[in-house]
C-alpha cells in the first residue's frame, strides 16, 4: 500500500491557522490525504476544536495530553508521530532554524520535505512562488518561504524591472510601514509610529536582504535597499518602492505588465483598511493570496529611468501560497501547477 501524502503543520498562528484550514478544505484538488498540526497551549482550545471540525489531526507533547484531555479534546497522536508519519513538514512557529536542529533532522529519512517561513533566515533554499518555482527540483529538503513583504517587494522588481532583462535595475530602494501587529495578536502595539534601525549595513533591513538572496538563487545580484517603519494601526503593510532602471520606459507599458500578472491586484482604494475589509469579505480567511496589491494612481515616473509608487502588501496571504506551493513540489511534482489553480478564486485583479 502506498504511504499517505500527510501535511504536517506546526504552529496555529497567523500563518498556521488559515493554511491548515485551506489544505483541509482543499486536500482532495491538492492530492493530500491527511492534514496534522501541532500545538502546545490549550488556552487556544477553541481554534483546536475548530480545526478538529474541520478535518485537521492534533499531536501534542507527552507533558500536554491530559492538559488538553481535561479540556475534552483528545490528542490523535504524539508529536514524534506525527513528525515520522508526515510526507511535508510547514512550520509555522517562530522557532523553525532551533526545530531544524534539535527535532526535523532526525526525521530526514521519511519526510520529503521541510518548510518554514519568513524570518527564519538560513532554514534553507528561500523561495517565493513566480520568482524560482524552477529550483524546487526535490534536491532541497529544506525550504524557507521568505517573509509577506519580501514577497511584495520581490514581485515589484520581477514586474516593473526584471521583466525587460535581468541587467535592468540599477538600484531598487524601499519603505516597508509595518502593521504593528495581526489583528489576532496583542502584544507588541506601538501607539506612535515607530521607525526601525538599518541593522545591515548593505541592504538596511531584511526584506531588502531576503529578496538579494532570493534573487540570487537565480544567478543575479541586486543593488537593493529597505527601511522598516512600525504604524500603529492593525490592518495591513503597506510598501513605498523607488526603482531606477537602465532602460526607459514609460508609465502606461508599466501599468500594461501590472495588469498582465495575475499575482498582482490593482486598486483604486489608497486606503489600508478598506483593502483589508476587501480581504477579510472575499478572501480565504480573510486572506488575499495576491503577492501585492498597486494603487495605480500612486505611480509615478519623475524620468523614463525611475519608478515610484505605494502599493499594500497582503500578509500572510501571499506565504500562504508559496507554503502550499512548496509543499505540492515535493508531494506532486509532476503536477503541482495544474493541482495549485484550485486557488484560483483568491487571486484577485482588482480590490
Amino acid at each position: 500500500m502506498a504511504k499517505k501524502n500527510v501535511i504536517h503543520v506546526v504552529g496555529t498562528g497567523t500563518i498556521g491557522e488559515p493554511l491548515i484550514g485551506l489544505l483541509i478544505e482543499y486536500s482532495k484538488e491538492l492530492g493530500i490525504d491527511e492534514v496534522t498540526f501541532h500545538k502546545n497551549s490549550v488556552t487556544d482550545r477553541p481554534k483546536v476544536k475548530a480545526l478538529l471540525r474541520r478535518g485537521a489531526k492534533l499531536s501534542v507533547d507527552p507533558q500536554n495530553v491530559e492538559g488538553f484531555r481535561s479540556w475534552g479534546i483528545e490528542p490523535h497522536m504524539l508529536h514524534d508521530q506525527a513528525l515520522e508519519e508526515a510526507t511535508v513538514v510547514i512550520d509555522c512557529s517562530p522557532k523553525g532554524l532551533e526545530m531544524k536542529e534539535q527535532l526535523y533532522k532526525k526525521y530526514e529519512h521519511n519526510t520529503l520535505g521541510f518548510i518554514a517561513q519568513g524570518s527564519e533566515f538560513g532554514f534553507g533554499l528561500m523561495y517565493a512562488r513566480g520568482v524560482n518555482d524552477e529550483l524546487l527540483t526535490g534536491k532541497e529538503q529544506y525550504v524557507q518561504v521568505v517573509s509577506c513583504n519580501t514577497h511584495n517587494l520581490s514581485c515589484i522588481l520581477q514586474t516593473l524591472a526584471l521583466a525587460e532583462g535581468n541587467d535592468n535595475l540599477v538600484e531598487g530602494s524601499f519603505v516597508c510601514m509595518r502593521r504593528a501587529n495581526d489583528i489576532s495578536q496583542v502584544k507588541d502595539f506601538c501607539p506612535a509610529p515607530q521607525v526601525g534601525t538599518h541593522k545591515d549595513g548593505k541592504f538596511g533591513t531584511h526584506h531588502a536582504r531576503d529578496a538579494y538572496h532570493l534573487f540570487q538563487t537565480k544567478g543575479l545580484e541586486l543593488n537593493l535597499f529597505s527601511s522598516a517603519v512600525k504604524l500603529p494601526t492593525q490592518y495591513m503593510h503597506s510598501l513605498w518602492f523607488d526603482l531606477r532602471l537602465k532602460r526607459a520606459t514609460t508609465l502606461d507599458a508599466l501599468k500594461l505588465r501590472i495588469k498582465a500578472n495575475d499575482r498582482i491586484a490593482i486598486t483604486e482604494k489608497k486606503d489600508a483598511n478598506t483593502v483589508f475589509s476587501f480581504g477579510r469579505d472575499q478572501g480565504h480567511f480573510g486572506r488575499i493570496m495576491n503577492q501585492t496589491v498597486i494603487p495605480l494612481s500612486t505611480m509615478t515616473m519623475p524620468n523614463p529611468n525611475r519608478v515610484v509608487g505605494f502599493c499594500f502588501t497582503p500578509q500572510d496571504g501571499n506565504s500562504l501560497l508559496s507554503s502550499v506551493c512548496a509543499a505540492l513540489h515535493f508531494i506532486h511534482p509532476e503536477d503541482w501547477e495544474q493541482r495549485i489553480q484550485v486557488l484560483k478564486p483568491f487571486f484577485f485583479d482588482e480590490v
